[in-house]
Formats: C-alpha cells, sequence, structure tokens
C-alpha cells in the first residue's frame, strides 16, 4: 500500500511528542479490531488495568509502556 496522504500521519506528531521517551509504535488486529500501542520496545508488562472504556494500561513496574485499545475502529 503507497502512503499517499502523509497528513494522516503528521496527525499522530502531537501524540508522540506527548509520549514517554517521544517514541510510539503502533499495530492494529483487523480480525479482533484491537490498536496495540507501546511507548516502549521491549516491554515486559508486569501489571494492567481495564478502564471503563475498554482501554487496557499496560504497566513496567509503574511506567505505562503501552495501551491495548478494544473495539478500536468503532471510536
Amino acid at each position: 500500500m503507497a502512503v499517499t496522504d502523509i497528513r494522516e500521519y503528521l496527525k499522530l506528531v502531537p501524540a508522540v511528542k506527548k509520549s514517554p521517551q517521544h517514541l510510539l509504535w503502533m499495530s492494529y488486529d483487523s480480525e479482533a479490531d484491537t490498536l496495540y500501542v507501546n511507548f516502549k520496545k521491549p516491554s515486559y508488562a508486569t501489571d494492567s488495568e481495564l478502564t471503563d472504556n475498554d482501554v487496557i494500561i499496560r504497566y513496567e513496574d509503574k511506567q505505562v509502556v503501552g495501551l491495548t485499545i478494544l473495539h478500536a475502529s468503532k471510536r
């Protein structure tokens, strides 16, 4: 797939700037309709919590290392 509209990717710049260490990796699983967001690679979550809006926050010790966003296409 060719990237035809760089403006869509530029919309990510504010999220990257706000993320820990200004790093961001994302992948989307269309079968599960789940978006995985990682702020650290490799990350080894030691704990997680499910929020009321179906987002799983993943922690390594007390540091947030990623998010799992369920039902991503419906947001």
